[in-house]
């Protein structure tokens, strides 16, 4: 077997090794079924028993109350920017908006598609390198959308941003998604590209409180309508059943952890062990304000292109694979998303370290 190597890939990322090897386990024959779980009917009996053992762990992990729907949905995330608006904005309402990096950006213009816009709060003015400390909401959001983690410009709200009362809150926590706990009750939608913290490409969960659901347009198609996937248990149509089965083991795997406490825990634990570095270090610099910091993307820089490009082409020899930052931030990215092992960061540090002592700032 190839000899796996540190994987701070931004996402699709890395999974849990004993996922792979049960998925692994599980390609040419799901349990004694003598079928394969990417061959099985997702109307058979196998299938739908992985499907509600998954819908049970994410309800019970992530404490979703069952006044709320939960639907895997394909399109990623990029399909909710549009969805949710086509669904719950109209001509005459106003959506409030928190523009935090690239994808809050991208919800924004696809909200403005099908009704009024208001942006509450940016932080493009220093390139969205903090999360802003206030907002300022139009007179009658119809809801208020942010996204919880910024996986380009390493930021993440600590918290919930506080919103007018009885206004929906909508967050795309794509990028931290069961990464620590959340209260769902106070959000009227949840969603979430799986492939950071919860499996691979392919599948998008919603969580989305039952009344919106029923309160969504009928005027759009009927794959667009989310009544549509809650009558039918996410399966109109073919879901995708090799990534739902690979979410199930990965809750699985958060549950044998100990949950969603212990799992904020181990991240606030190896983010911390990477800022600390970066904060005594000559060479190394964070890119995030403090106060803003992301605990599943590390962003840094050398302060000099070239020494970031050199860094980057010995991180990958070394065997650190997925560090070069995104083109609009530049530097350095370390994506240390649940699966990713403590070993990985220390191993990090070490490299930096030595880099740093033969290349003094």
């Amino acid at each position: 077997m190839t000899q796996r190597i540190w994987n701070f890939s931004a996402g699709p990322a890395v999974l849990p090794e004993s996922v792979l090897e049960e998925a692994r386990n599980n390609l040419m024959s799901l349990g004694n079924t003598g079928i394969g779980i990417l061959e099985h009917s997702h109307r058979g009996k196998a299938f739908l028993a992985v499907y509600e053992e998954t819908v049970a762990l994410c309800r019970e992990i992530g404490g979703i109350p069952d006044d709320y729907d939960l639907l895997f949905l394909q399109g990623g995330a990029s399909t909710q920017f549009f969805m949710l608006p086509m669904s719950l904005l109209s001509k005459d309402q106003t959506a409030d908006y928190l523009v935090t990096g690239a994808w809050s950006e991208k919800a924004l213009e696809e909200a403005a598609r099908y009704g009024k816009t208001h942006v509450a709060c940016s932080s493009e003015d220093k390139n969205f390198s903090y999360i802003p400390k206030t907002c300022n909401y139009s007179e009658k959001p119809t809801y208020v959308h942010y996204t919880s983690n910024n996986t380009i410009f390493g930021t993440q709200w600590s918290g919930m941003p506080p919103v007018p009362a009885n206004v929906d809150l909508i967050c795309d926590a794509s990028s931290d998604i069961f990464s620590r706990p959340i209260d769902i009750a106070k959000h009227g939608v949840v969603y979430a590209g799986a492939q950071k913290n919860l499996g691979p490409s392919g599948v998008t969960l919603v969580i989305m409180r039952k009344d919106l659901v029923e309160r969504g347009s009928k005027d759009v198609p009927t794959m667009l309508q989310y009544r549509t996937h809650a009558k039918n248990d996410s399966m109109y149509n073919t879901p995708p059943t090799f990534a739902i089965y690979l979410v199930g083991l990965v809750l699985k795997w958060i549950k044998q952890k100990g949950g969603l406490e212990v799992m904020g825990d181990l991240n606030r634990r190896k983010a911390g062990r990477l800022y600390s570095y970066l904060d005594q270090s000559k060479l190394f610099k964070g890119t995030a304000a403090v106060d803003s910091r992301s605990q599943m993307n590390v962003t840094f820089v050398t302060g000099n292109a070239d020494v970031d490009s050199k860094f980057c082409s010995a991180a990958t020899k070394a065997g650190f694979d997925g560090l070069k930052g995104h083109r609009s931030v530049g530097g350095m990215r370390a994506s240390i998303y649940n699966a990713f092992p403590e070993a990985g960061v220390d191993a990090l540090i070490d490299f930096m370290r030595k880099f740093e002592a033969e290349n003094p700032a």
